[in-house]
């Protein structure tokens, strides 16, 4: 039996595994057997921790529910907080996290169900994401899938996002494109899309294709990255709320477009995974 803790952050929902509590064998297999919404307890990923770091308090491993691994998740470090919080390893104090995208800076609030985190710096550039071709800030450039032709940007908040600004916003576009998107020659290393609409000079709303995971209701980093475009671009100014299928998010930049997050968890479930799922064949 393996233990798990599910939450959900704007629909975003993530099953934590707490390596001090059992030995947990994940291999991508067993990772898309456990998020499978009919075969395991389904969710958009799996957070891996507590684990050691000689960088932060604690570190974390995020993993996709095609089995592949996330530098950085901004939903999935505000319900890892949450839950640091429910186990009363952390206080209302601010503390740090390490994550494969770089060191972030975390606060939660209102008991927990409310969280902060410092999401680092964004860069527009192209050997920072990492997109194809010469060195240069990827703004507004075009880009052909099938028989449509989008602007896009390219962002980096320690995990890679194409953003393509749009006056139509759709579910649709987010289903249709980013399957395509996500795996253009253009991002060696796949990317997550969001299409973007600006309603004023403190509001955007977006649809999300995530990398590894598909259309999602909400997702942190990708609001970031949004908010970011819409900034630079000159169309907003910070904070900006994200407005997004799950709900809100609330993100400040400053003049070195460091950015901050703030948004809810909710603590859904906890309970044990027996070792029988992972005998189906998926």
């Amino acid at each position: 039996m393996i233990t798990f803790h599910k939450y959900h952050a704007l629909g975003n929902d993530y099953v934590v595994l707490d390596p001090r509590d059992q030995a947990i064998d994940l291999t991508p297999e067993r990772i898309k057997i456990i998020c499978h919404r009919h075969y395991g307890i389904g969710s958009d990923g799996i957070l891996l921790g507590p684990l050691p770091s000689q960088k932060a308090p604690y570190s974390i491993r995020i993993f996709n529910p095609d089995g592949s691994e996330a530098e950085k998740s901004g939903n999935g470090l505000r319900i890892f907080c949450r839950y640091l919080w429910d186990r009363t390893l952390i206080d209302k104090q601010p503390f740090g996290i390490e994550t494969k995208g770089g060191l972030v800076q975390c606060r939660v609030l209102d008991d927990g169900k409310q969280v902060q985190v410092e999401m680092g710096k964004v860069s527009f550039w192209s050997p920072d994401i990492p997109i194809a071709g010469e060195h240069r800030e990827v703004l507004r450039e075009s880009i052909i899938i099938g028989e449509a032709t989008f602007l896009y940007n390219g962002v980096t908040i320690g995990n890679p996002h194409c953003v393509i600004q749009v006056e139509d916003l759709t579910p649709e576009l987010a289903k249709s494109y980013g399957p395509l998107l996500e795996v253009h020659p253009l991002f060696p290393n796949r990317t997550n899309v969001q299409f973007l609409k600006v309603q004023d000079r403190n509001n955007i709303r977006i649809e999300i294709w995530e990398r590894g995971a598909g259309y999602t209701l909400a997702s942190g980093s990708s609001s970031s990255a949004a908010a970011a475009v819409a900034k630079k671009l000159g169309f907003c100014d910070s904070p900006i709320t994200v407005h997004m299928p799950g709900g809100q998010l609330h993100i400040a930049i400053d003049e070195d477009f460091a950015v901050t997050m703030t948004g809810p968890v909710t603590r859904i479930a906890e309970g044990r995974l027996s070792e029988e799922i992972f005998q189906e064949v998926v």
